[in-house]
């Protein structure tokens, strides 16, 4: 497996690709199943004992491995104080993942000094895992396929782009659904195809924006490195950088600009 072996992160990227093996072989093994045991949380959000059951393994692994990093997850909060910290999502979206929906991921990073440097997002459903690390590329394997690296698309004009805005609800929540769909009629194509999978499909190059609101730095850390390694761009929606501002906007670069013009 391609690992961005010259990448002075390539340790880590080797334990973080570890950390994904361990999590597929109990999200995968609990998808679908009769027996899966969903509960609320505080916030009103689902989880299920597939969430906690990856993250406690994560997070094992990490204390063996790496005994003084931190670790920051959704599930047990934060662990340790360190300026490398692991950041991890054991399912995101879970919403689908008890739904029997495929689209659903692991997605874990590590963040150094406050910049999310590295990301797995391992997707078994979908038989698809992305990875980067800083200045390493980025890279896809599907199934047994060869790795191969990924690069956004080419695309230049708002016209010619297709944009997904994951969830109308969010943008609506946060006062931004004018915006939103003026934006979507200034592009060529809109969609909401949800949760990680927009981001992994801006860094393969099928599709040129992506945005979201009501999201934590846990849902979007091991996203940054892919989309930006790929030669993309990650920001919040009033281009600030980084996964810490609550809501998110990606893009090829190109069109980067643009969207965050149309978006004041």
């Amino acid at each position: 497996m391609n690992s961005a072996a010259n990448s002075p992160l390539a340790l880590d990227l080797i334990l973080a690709q570890e950390l994904a093996d361990i999590a597929d072989a109990i999200s995968f093994d609990r998808f679908r199943s009769n027996d899966l045991e969903i509960s609320t949380k505080p916030d009103r959000t689902f989880v299920t004992d597939a969430d906690q059951a990856v993250e406690r393994a994560i997070r094992a692994r990490i204390a063996e491995a790496r005994p003084d990093d931190g670790i920051l997850g959704e599930e047990y909060g934060t662990e340790g104080e360190s300026t490398r910290q692991w950041i991890i999502d054991p399912i995101d979206g879970t919403a689908n993942f008890l739904r029997g929906v495929p689209v659903w991921a692991t997605l874990i990073s590590l963040s150094v000094d406050g910049h999310p440097v590295l990301g797995v997002v391992s997707a078994p459903a979908m038989a698809s895992r992305w990875w980067a690390a800083s200045g390493g590329g980025a890279f896809i394997q599907e199934g047994d396929a060869a790795p191969r690296p990924l690069r956004v698309s080419g695309v230049r004009e708002l016209a010619d782009a297709s944009l997904s805005f994951n969830s109308i609800a969010q943008w609506d929540e946060a006062g931004y659904l004018d915006r939103l769909i003026a934006l979507t009629r200034s592009v060529w194509r809109d969609r909401a195809y949800g949760d990680m999978w927009s981001y992994m499909l801006l860094a393969e190059g099928l599709i040129d924006v992506a945005g979201e609101f009501d999201v934590k730095p846990y849902d979007l850390a091991a996203l940054v490195p892919i989309v930006e390694e790929a030669g993309g761009r990650f920001t919040s929606v009033t281009g600030e950088p980084g996964p810490w501002h609550g809501n998110a906007l990606a893009s090829n670069g190109l069109l980067h600009e643009a969207v965050l013009d149309a978006l004041k």
